[in-house]
């Protein structure tokens, strides 16, 4: 199984490469599928090939999801990952919510 990664662009040469990083580890990153990505832009990288590029806040999505997966890999405590979930009841969407609240069931 092949799992994308984020990348920072740091230096491309406007066609085909790019110089990104990923965790302090800089590699060069073939763009061919993304041409228009800018320095300082975020690509999401498939062996060694950009696919997508990212806006920051996608690409602090998957960092944070890829070390939660990482952590849970190695039996670390995740709650600091779902604090969305651990901070607070969970809550149902609004259309499940009125259906509960009305004693409706769902199929």
């Amino acid at each position: 199984m092949c799992i994308g990664r984020p990348m920072k662009v740091y230096i491309t040469n406007g066609f085909d490469l790019a110089a990104c990083e990923d965790r302090g580890t800089r590699t060069d990153v073939d763009i061919s599928l993304t041409p228009d990505v800018q320095v300082d832009q975020w690509v999401l990288v498939f062996l060694g090939a950009s696919r997508q590029i990212l806006s920051d806040e996608k690409a602090a999505e998957i960092c944070d999801a890829l070390a939660a997966l990482e952590a849970a890999t190695q039996g670390a405590n995740l709650d600091r990952f779902f604090t969305d979930l651990t901070n607070g009841e969970p809550s149902l969407p609004p259309h499940m919510e009125a259906a509960r609240l009305s004693g409706r069931t769902t199929v």
